[in-house]
């Protein structure tokens, strides 16, 4: 007769300690995204996949996040997340399921100038989650070019720039387009970032970003109230790190808030 294994995840704890979040990172996955441009788009995501351990459980199935997921490996994930966190907290006896798909995902950039066409990867973040409701949060990280207004003032030949990553995550009561997200933040930059640029491009990009001085503090203000106006966007995240050329350190702001 066969011997069965013993089963010490299973078993009970008595130190009364509930875990918010167990389980597994840094599962890389295929996925589909939904393309405002050419409807779909293939890319490979971040897993990062875990549920409430209640305090009478010493530990959850790890294997079993694995064979939950790979019954979705035919399927869009992205509009079955419901349905998988659903199927999580069922399988593993959890009160919360949460996932974290953390993906590049890539948008046609022309040249202001030339004219030429390139790819620019932005990095995009979905962070869903079910307690009693499924949420759903979006987001993207946008690369984007900053001038100080400060060093344009004082200065009699130019001004020092920033490379900046501004950081934007959403929820909302109807679809909204990556791209969207995407074009609120480059509408508030001193200039947009371009992979490709000819000299003629070169030369559009500095004077717009002399133009346009933008602090820190005005970028995430300006994104705001795009959000604010936007009456799908029901909460967001804005953050702003602007990485100082004339500085061993960064500039940062951010604000949240949920609308009522």
């Amino acid at each position: 007769m066969k011997k069965q294994l013993a089963d010490l995840q299973g078993s009970f704890d008595k130190r009364m300690v509930t875990i918010d979040k167990v389980g597994v990172k840094g599962i890389q996955y295929p996925i589909i995204v939904e393309d405002r441009s050419k409807t779909t788009q293939h890319t490979i995501a971040d897993l990062d996949i875990y549920v409430e351990l209640p305090h009478e459980s010493r530990g959850t199935h790890m294997s079993r996040f694995i064979e939950i997921l790979n019954k979705y490996h035919e399927e869009t994930l992205i509009p079955k997340l419901p349905e998988f966190l659903s199927d999580l907290k069922s399988e593993l006896h959890a009160n919360a399921s949460y996932i974290k798909l953390q993906f590049p995902y890539f948008v046609r950039k022309i040249a202001p100038v030339s004219g030429i066409e390139s790819l620019l990867g932005y990095d995009c973040i979905f962070e869903a989650s079910l307690l009693e409701q499924y949420e759903l949060v979006i987001g993207v990280i946008v690369p984007i070019t900053t001038l100080c207004p400060c060093s344009k003032e004082i200065s009699e030949y130019g001004a020092h720039n920033q490379r900046s990553l501004v950081t934007v995550k959403i929820t909302y009561s109807d679809f909204v387009w990556l791209e969207e997200i995407i074009d609120k933040v480059e509408e508030v930059a001193s200039c947009e970032i371009y992979p490709a640029l000819k000299r003629v491009d070169e030369k559009y990009v500095t004077e717009r970003a002399f133009d346009n001085p933008m602090f820190v503090e005005d970028i995430v203000r300006e994104i705001t109230l795009k959000l604010r106006a936007d009456k799908r966007v029901t909460s967001f995240y804005v953050e702003s790190d602007n990485y100082e050329s004339i500085h061993n350190h960064n500039a940062y702001a951010c604000v949240k808030e949920i609308k009522g």
